[in-house]
């Protein structure tokens, strides 16, 4: 699944651009890297959001017990890739059909956040169970919510593209080849809210996120880690 968004939706994250700036490395702009993303993935879906978004998505060489979906409801955009444990379950707590999957139990998630406000974003990934990531755009307000599982079991990526769009994917040679070093893995366990207007942890949303710089052979331009209480006490 793919994900872009231009910087009038989300600023690309200083970590990623201090990453790029270290070690200058080829790019291509959002809309190379989408034309790239359906030229190799067979079956490939995308839909382009105004002038700001593009999200594509291909259910080509997907793990059946991790699938990806795609939905469209009053205008919430998500892409979704994984399982949850808990569906069942959650389907009764939003009063939802036995038909709704996980894609549709996101959207109505991520919509008891928006409108029942003030109500805390973590708990809108805090209680999912399962392997997952996704990505979420509100058109109405033009909010972006991204996450991804607390053992990282669905893989999702971060970069910025030359024209400064901001790129969310599953595949990290895709972002490779289209961000260069301004490239990192998305924390597991985390969130990122263009409302909150940072990266926060679901499980810990008062510890702080902080960004290391990766070794010049690495891939990555940077890797994220929450601090916990281990960082603390090493402190003390």
């Amino acid at each position: 699944m793919l994900g872009v968004f231009s910087g009038s939706i989300m600023s690309p994250p200083e970590e990623l651009v201090a990453a790029g700036c270290r070690t200058p490395s080829p790019k291509i702009t959002s809309a190379a890297l989408v034309k790239r993303f359906l030229d190799t993935k067979p079956s490939s879906v995308s839909v382009r959001i105004g002038d700001d978004v593009h999200v594509a998505y291909t259910h080509h060489n997907e793990s059946p017990l991790q699938p990806r979906a795609f939905a469209v409801k009053d205008e919430i955009f998500c892409l979704f890739e994984g399982a949850l444990d808990n569906l069942g379950s959650l389907r009764q707590q939003y009063g939802l059909a036995k038909s709704a999957n996980e894609v549709i139990l996101v959207i109505e998630a991520y919509k008891a956040l928006r409108d029942r406000a003030p109500y805390p974003p973590n708990h809108v990934v805090g209680h999912l169970s399962g392997n997952f990531a996704f990505i979420v755009f509100d058109k109405s307000t033009s909010t972006l919510f991204v996450a991804s599982d607390q053992f990282g079991k669905v893989p999702l990526y971060w970069g910025i593209t030359a024209d400064g769009y901001v790129a969310f994917a599953d595949d990290a040679e895709l972002l490779k080849g289209a961000c260069g070093k301004s490239l990192a893995s998305f924390p597991q366990g985390c969130f990122f809210s263009t409302t909150v207007g940072e990266l926060r942890s679901f499980e810990n949303p008062k510890n702080k996120i902080t960004a290391v710089p990766a070794e010049e052979e690495e891939i990555w331009g940077a890797t994220f880690k929450v601090e916990g209480p281990s960082v603390l006490a090493a402190r003390e």
